[in-house]
């Protein structure tokens, strides 16, 4: 498309996502806030795994340390801004990610992602032992939710539904195109490269393990902003964001949605999100449902969503282009 096209595409949609709370009511509302919590998510961890090639079973940690640094910073932290309530996940995600980042980025393959299962599964013990700090099973609740205030200017009730939505999809949706930014820039080519060929990258000059350490940081960073948002939104946080569950989600999300593009995971967001308003109609067994999609997809699509959009819009094209050329070549050549 060109940028005509593409500038009318977004205006649309960026239409219909102001007008959605009034058009769909405040639980479709609610499901939508979700899906585009875990759409930067699985965006997060594409991040490491689409473009940088890092296999990871726990980068849910992120998400919960994002949400656990909102939460502690709102409750002990009287009159706590909002924004800086959100930087403070921000932080909570980067702090982790660079204690690590020593250790990961000179790993890959199953040895990264088996020792961030590990990882995981440490920070998951320590927010059910340590009940003084973390609330342990319970998690912590029922916070204040601060109003969003720029003094002297606007001072807006995040306790409203709608406020809230507005708020929420303005972060999420700005944090989605840093990250969507950062992946066209000089910096997003050497991840790639990194993926693609290391040793080659590092014949190059460019130091691998540090640019690892780079884009993990920043992969956790927008993880650790996904789960302050979702712990605002919720107004709780437990010890289950960094379970294995939590852990899985991006994972299944980026895999169905497909790999191979920045796009990918938030479809794969929007298809679990359909998929589990749907199933929960008939049966509780959503996790089964969704396994099953991932088998299907993993034996005949491995490309995802994206990959099978595309190849039903290369054969659409393709017989369109055929039918035109047909009915042409029989109007002028029929007779002959």
């Amino acid at each position: 498309m060109n940028r005509r096209v593409k500038g009318i595409v977004w205006g649309v949609i960026l239409v219909i996502l102001a007008l959605y709370p009034w058009l769909f009511g405040i639980y479709f509302t609610n499901v939508i806030v979700t899906c585009a919590i875990f759409a930067l998510f699985a965006v997060s961890y594409n991040l490491l795994l689409g473009y940088t090639g890092l296999f990871s079973f726990g980068h849910a940690m992120f998400f919960g340390a994002g949400g656990y640094a909102t939460a502690l910073a709102l409750t002990h932290i009287e009159g706590c801004p909002l924004l800086v309530a959100l930087l403070f996940g921000f932080l909570g995600a980067v702090a982790l990610a660079l204690l690590l980042s020593p250790i990961v980025a000179r790993l890959a393959h199953s040895a990264f992602a088996m020792l961030h299962l590990a990882f995981s599964m440490l920070m998951y013990t320590l927010a059910l032992k340590l009940r003084g700090i973390t609330g342990g099973e319970d998690g912590i609740g029922g916070f204040p939710i601060p109003p969003f205030r720029i003094p002297g200017v606007v001072s807006v009730d995040m306790t409203d539904p709608l406020n809230f939505y507005y708020f929420a999809m303005a972060v999420l949706g700005g944090s989605l195109w840093v990250a969507w930014f950062l992946t066209k820039t000089p910096f997003g080519q050497i991840i790639v490269s990194v993926r693609d060929n290391a040793k080659r990258v590092d014949y190059m000059g460019f130091k691998v393990p540090q640019t690892k350490a780079i884009i993990y940081t920043l992969s956790c960073g927008f993880a650790g902003i996904a789960g302050s948002i979702y712990a605002m939104f919720q107004d709780l946080i437990s010890a289950a964001s960094f379970g294995i569950a939590q852990s899985f989600a991006p994972i299944v999300m980026t895999m169905v949605g497909g790999v191979i593009s920045f796009f990918g995971p938030i479809w794969g967001a929007v298809i679990f999100a359909v998929i589990e308003e749907l199933t929960t109609r008939y049966t509780e067994r959503v996790q089964l449902v969704e396994g099953l999609i991932l088998i299907i997809v993993i034996l005949f699509f491995p490309g995802g969503f994206i990959h099978l959009a595309a190849i039903v819009k290369g054969k659409w094209l393709g017989f369109i282009r055929g039918q035109w050329f047909g009915s042409i070549k029989g109007k002028w050549f029929g007779k002959q």
